[in-house]
């Protein structure tokens, strides 16, 4: 343990010692790394740390690696996919009128693929059994106002928001997703 002197009366203190016993003053604080020797005894634990958290990184990544196992990864963007529903799917369900614009009740959007149609036929005969009126299934790449690549089960053909926005509660009563949707272009 080292000693020092207070500046103003001379009084031995204690390394670390904040105040002079005699006189009260505060006494200057020696910062980490300032005395020899301090700095370069930090020095070599960070560098252990260092090295062992790229060590750490590295056995993770090799750990982790697959390699090249050729097979391709295939990714799907976008896009829209016509598909043509028998035409008894679409006479047990109301359409959308040909160019009309208004609004409706959207009770599910489902993805075309990977049988999307199906799953929309039987959430629209679902739907129907429950009591909702007029429920019908669309192409969502057919109207502009919806994001294409979705079969669209709905219920109603509304001419404002307020008008389909006074059947949402007896469609949520159904469905507790549903919602209004504007149909445009």
């Amino acid at each position: 343990m080292s000693s020092t002197t207070c500046p103003r009366c001379g009084a031995p203190a204690v390394a670390g010692q904040e105040y002079c016993l005699e006189c009260g003053l505060r006494l200057p604080v020696r910062r980490l790394g300032s005395a020899p020797g301090e700095e370069r005894s930090l020095r070599r634990p960070l560098l252990g740390l260092f090295v062992v958290a790229v060590a750490g990184a590295l056995a993770a990544v090799g750990l982790t690696w697959e390699g090249d196992s050729g097979e391709a990864v295939i990714t799907a963007t976008g896009g829209s996919l016509t598909v043509t529903a028998p035409p008894e799917a679409i006479a047990r369900f109301a359409g959308w009128p040909r160019d009309r614009e208004g609004w409706t009740i959207v009770l599910a959007s489902i993805p075309k693929a990977n049988g999307g149609r199906d799953s929309a036929l039987a959430r629209a005969q679902q739907s129907r059994s429950r009591g909702l009126p007029r429920v019908g299934v669309l192409d969502s790449g057919t109207i502009a106002s919806l994001h294409p690549g979705y079969w669209v089960v709905f219920t109603g053909v509304y001419d404002s928001e307020a008008e389909a926005t006074s059947h949402l509660l007896r469609a949520r009563a159904v469905v507790r997703t549903a919602s209004t949707r504007e149909m445009a272009g």
